[in-house]
């Protein structure tokens, strides 16, 4: 990727955005939109308080950039249909803002992060052209994903667009709501883990250094495109909940139901090829973040 480029980051303050924007501050004018002004602050990145839940102004941007990466998700995903128009104004209405005015600033290049979940569950994995959900059983929020989509990929024929779906992000830091941290917290709580099956569902979870990387790699190519970002080993439930139990020298509860649930895999083949193959180990990453060991966490995020 080329030095010196103005590029916008939302979701600055999320646990991928504060990865990025200090990969990408010593070599770039970076400007970080931010809900809240964090508490530690990258060097050289310029941090904008904006409430993208809010009827905000464009105006308050920058009127030239190169580069729009649109991390920014709502915090109230899970409480539809109480704060819908929360999800609506930062998953839809802001995408809608920022591609007119990444036009409009001359942007050679939109970033969107979606989510592996609008493929739904099944017992292959999915690949970028596997069919995605049915709009009636996406949901709320995941469809404000695939609006987000639709409307960054109509853009393709006026600046680069590149959509990703992240599958089970984790790393130091993440809201304690999301689904590594809550099986940490449930098993150095001795709470039951429900497996639906015997190892429960499967799924490909991917470091946050791995990828941020992946994300850097995205924007030194040269073509609009789709890439799942996953990590390449694919574990159980019952596999994820037991390597957190050895690191956390607790042995985990299980309460196991009969039915069997549907995985949610991703096929990183394109990603790995074209873009970054995941270097975090799995064991290595919860290791690291259970222990609370920031030399480690920093080690893994070269």
């Amino acid at each position: 990727m080329s030095v010196n480029k103005v590029i916008l980051v939302t979701g600055a303050a999320g646990l991928l955005g504060r990865d990025l924007v200090q990969r990408l501050a010593p070599q770039n004018e970076v400007h970080a939109i931010v809900r809240l002004a964090p508490a530690h602050v990258v060097s050289g990145v310029q941090y904008h308080v904006i409430d993208l839940g809010s009827d905000w102004n464009v105006a308050d941007l920058r009127s030239r950039t190169d580069r729009v990466i649109h991390l920014a998700q709502s915090s109230h995903f899970r409480d539809v249909p109480e704060n819908a128009l929360d999800v609506f104004q930062v998953n839809v209405a802001t995408t809608a803002k920022l591609l007119d005015y990444a036009w409009r600033a001359n942007a050679r290049q939109f970033l969107y992060a979606s989510s592996g979940g609008i493929y739904g569950a099944g017992s292959q994995a999915f690949h970028e052209n596997s069919p995605i959900v049915t709009s009636g059983q996406l949901g709320y929020y995941l469809g404000s994903k695939l609006s987000g989509e639709v409307m960054a990929q109509s853009y393709a024929a006026h600046m680069q667009v590149l959509v990703l779906r992240f599958f089970f992000i984790y790393g130091s830091g993440q809201n304690r709501s999301m689904l590594i941290p809550r099986l940490i917290d449930n098993v150095a709580a001795g709470r039951a883990i429900v497996l639906q099956g015997s190892n429960g569902i499967r799924i490909n979870p991917i470091h946050v250094s791995d990828a941020c990387r992946t994300l850097v790699a995205a924007l030194g190519t040269g073509e609009s495109a789709t890439y799942n970002v996953a990590g390449s080993e694919v574990l159980s439930l019952r596999d994820i909940v037991e390597t957190i139990g050895a690191a956390v020298g607790r042995g985990p509860v299980f309460d196991i139901s009969p039915h069997p649930g549907q995985d949610l895999v991703a096929d990183n083949r394109a990603m790995r090829e074209r873009l970054f193959d995941p270097e975090v180990e799995f064991a290595a990453g919860i290791s690291h973040l259970t222990n609370a060991d920031p030399a480690g966490e920093a080690a893994l995020a070269r």
